[in-house]
């Protein structure tokens, strides 16, 4: 990982809550504030197609891989883009304060929005609340509009529902894992069992 490597204790486990990726390396990173570890790297999104993570240019625990980038609206990459699913939750403190929003997107493959071949690759990507962070973690010396310049990017690859993805995203793998293709099928036996009445 280049100039990000640290000396880790051995069964280290990168395994952060939201709160933890938002005001620990986020906002550290956004308002130019040393933070330790400092094992994520930056990476421009539209340089690299997701699968390109797994070669060590971003930070990965398991399958699951972790990045900062600039915040763009072009999120077109080599291959593909990735889609907004307009699905923002707010990341909360313990006390209830909202301090970031966390957006879900989906990488497809093609260049034109209209034809694109959605993939398994899911994006969980971290903003910055303009007015969420205050006080003590204030740093009067960075303008407001510099902190909403980063984002924090987290990736994997979906595996089984697609409902899932939204939810324990960190869970160990549990050692099963379905093509697309058996995806697929299951997906066509669950619309003929719809169909048939059991009564």
């Amino acid at each position: 990982m280049g100039d990000y490597s640290v000396n880790l204790p051995p069964g280290f486990r990168f395994c952060p809550t939201d709160e933890e990726l938002v005001l620990h390396f986020l906002y550290h990173k956004a308002s130019l504030l040393p933070f330790h570890p400092n094992i994520i790297p930056d990476l421009d999104l539209c340089l690299y197609d997701p699968w390109d993570f797994i070669n060590g240019k971003t930070l990965s625990s398991g399958s699951t891989f972790y990045f900062f980038s600039k915040v763009t609206e072009n999120r077109f990459t080599k291959k593909g883009y990735w889609m907004d699913l307009d699905i923002d939750e707010p990341v909360l403190t313990s006390a209830g304060k909202k301090v970031g929003i966390k957006k879900h997107l989906v990488f497809y493959i093609g260049q034109a929005p209209d034809q694109g071949y959605e993939t398994a690759w899911i994006m969980q990507e971290y903003h910055l609340c303009n007015y969420g962070v205050s006080g003590a973690f204030y740093n009067r010396r960075v303008k407001r509009k510099d902190r909403t310049k980063w984002v924090l990017c987290r990736v994997h690859e979906r595996k089984g529902n697609f409902a899932e993805c939204f939810c324990c995203s960190d869970d160990e793998d549990n050692g099963t894992e379905l093509s697309s293709l058996d995806e697929m099928y299951l997906s066509t036996i669950d619309d003929d069992l719809d169909e048939i009445n059991f009564s």
